[in-house]
């Protein structure tokens, strides 16, 4: 292309992009509540944080937008962010689909799914099939957008302040779980109990709660929990990954120039994956740093984790038959889970057991 031609295409382009420059202008203030205590690494700062969040944003759109995030309690209680959010109290609100079970069930499939995919098999849903697209099917009648902006990958089952060698063990346990999990726990005679992340290590110190999980080792410290109890266990059955969900205002959503919305998506697909490396990369140090100091860690036995299979499978059942919304994104998730199960056993599964 010579000069002449190429300063010509560049005033076409020019004049098609003005009215999109002149829809982008304007500063948008927004308010972000979340469900996480202040000062908890990955939630509240760090790299993939919601802090780290909202300053990309501003970065990338100039100043334009710029969010000024609530943690629990600062603005609402932890759990009531999300009707925050639906009322236009607040534009955005943080926190996990399981905490909103009763208001919202077909959106735990967003969160955290028992026996569910991988980060890698959720992320592959999200982006590349249905899960983003039956995520804001189940939200639009709400009055909101969601997406991810977070992922801790597998966690722990928790800390017990006694050993568990058998499901008898688990019968009157009062275990604080979210979520399907809970459901589960609850047919083999757990007691479940739903605590924000800020009152679990008072409640489990007390003695008010006999076992709790919260998230994966690097986490878990900061909260101090390996100091209320001593048995720490694993598999990840209840949360093979758990996602930090972004819910946007409807209307405000829609008030944002489309530049605005983009900065917005990127930058929360961003996060979502720092803030899964920030937990890969810090997890194996917390680790090794409580069986240092006296931590017991355990993995759960088999006849406990067959029999909250069985009980999880019922619970599937059960909520699809009484729900047609929840059946269908279970229904899409589970398949999309069996297509993905080719390739992770071929590969992240012989790996871990064969060549490692």
């Amino acid at each position: 292309m010579d000069r002449r031609a190429f300063l010509t295409t560049s005033g076409i382009a020019a004049t098609l992009a003005a009215p999109a420059l002149a829809q982008s202008s304007g500063t948008f203030n927004w308010k972000m509540t979340t469900a996480f205590p202040p000062g908890a690494p990955f939630y509240s700062h760090g790299p993939g944080s919601l802090s780290d969040f909202a300053e990309r944003v501003k970065v990338m759109s100039d100043g334009r937008l710029n969010i000024q995030i609530f943690n629990a309690g600062e603005l609402v209680p932890a759990f009531e962010g999300f009707d925050a959010a639906r009322q236009g109290i607040v534009e955005m609100n943080a926190w996990v689909a399981y905490f909103g079970a009763g208001k919202v069930p077909p959106a735990q499939f967003f969160g955290a799914v028992p026996f569910g995919m991988s980060t890698q098999g959720q992320n592959a849903w999200f982006y590349s099939g249905d899960g983003i697209d039956l995520w804001n099917e189940v939200y639009n009648p709400l009055g909101l957008v969601g997406m991810p902006i977070g992922a801790t990958g597998v966690q722990m089952t928790g800390w017990f302040n006694k050993e568990i060698n058998s499901i008898e063990d688990m019968k009157g346990l009062r275990l604080r779980v979210p979520g399907l999990a809970g459901q589960a726990y609850s047919r083999i005679g757990v007691d479940v109990k739903v605590l924000p992340g800020g009152e679990i290590f008072p409640a489990l110190e007390r003695g008010v709660i006999d076992a709790a999980e919260w998230v994966g080792p690097a986490m878990d410290k900061v909260m101090g929990l390996n100091n209320a109890a001593k048995y720490y266990y694993t598999t990840g059955w209840h949360e093979p990954t758990t996602v930090t969900e972004l819910a946007i205002n409807k209307n405000a959503w829609d008030k944002l120039p489309t530049d605005l919305q983009a900065i917005v998506s990127n930058c929360a697909a961003a996060c979502n994956v720092i803030s899964h490396s920030w937990c890969e990369a810090n997890n194996a140090l917390a680790l090794d740093e409580f069986k240092a100091n006296g931590t017991e860690v355990r993995t759960l036995p088999t006849d406990v984790v067959e029999a909250l299979r069985t009980e999880m499978t019922a619970v599937y059942a059960e909520m699809g038959a009484a729900d047609p919304l929840f059946k269908k994104v279970m229904d899409n998730y589970f398949e999309f889970k069996a297509t993905h199960d080719v390739w992770a056993d071929a590969s992240e599964k012989v790996w871990h057991s064969e060549l490692r």
